[in-house]
């Protein structure tokens, strides 16, 4: 039995409704839930949700995805709220012990107090940048990909909690061209080769 802990990052904000990441969000977990060597467990960080539980949460996850969009080349603010009280409290309790560092030796092995050594996690984002706006020569990410430049902290963030990455999966130009059933289709196909692997 494998246990998988589903968050989603998104919430209504201004024109931003959060229908596609809510779909993603439903579909995976819909997806998990039929396949008896899985358990679930899930968050929508824009509804209530109680920090000490979501610390076990990540305590119990064997797998971590997390689902977001991204505004203003950053995750929602209700995100960022949501991680900064969840890993606050998951401070020696699971989440991590300290940076790692002693105070003999201070400037070597930053980030490797993290307690969740074994875990693994997945993220998505959904853009309304066109991908080409990552790939091609003077494009606005100078040919950065996402991982490698908006969610380079994120990475590191994970990284820094001692958990490691199993695969991303980015949703481009969702706002003026998105093909959502191709979209859709295409999420399916990763989940089925990472369930696969798994």
């Amino acid at each position: 039995m494998r246990n998988i802990f589903i968050i989603n990052g998104s919430h209504p904000f201004a024109h931003s409704g959060g229908r596609f990441n809510d779909t993603l969000f439903n579909n995976t977990i819909s997806f998990f839930e039929t396949r008896e060597e899985f358990e679930v467990n899930c968050t929508q960080v824009g509804e209530n949700y109680n920090v000490k539980e979501e610390v076990e949460k990540f305590k119990w996850a064997d797998l971590v995805i997390y689902h977001t969009p991204i505004w203003w080349f950053q995750i929602p603010f209700g995100f960022k709220k949501y991680i900064d009280e969840v890993f606050t409290e998951g401070h020696q309790n699971g989440i991590y012990a300290n940076d790692g560092r002693s105070r003999t030796n201070p400037d070597i092995n930053y980030g490797t107090g993290g307690l969740m050594h074994g875990k693994k996690y997945i993220l998505t984002t959904s853009w309304n940048a066109p991908k080409t706006a990552f790939t091609l020569e003077n494009e606005f990410f100078n040919q950065k990909s996402v991982d490698e430049g908006a969610m380079f902290g994120f990475h590191r963030m994970n990284a820094f909690t001692g958990m490691e990455l199993l695969a991303t999966h980015h949703f481009h130009d969702m706002e003026k061209n998105a093909d959502v059933p191709l979209e859709l289709n295409n999420y399916s196909a990763f989940l089925n080769d990472l369930a696969a692997n798994m």
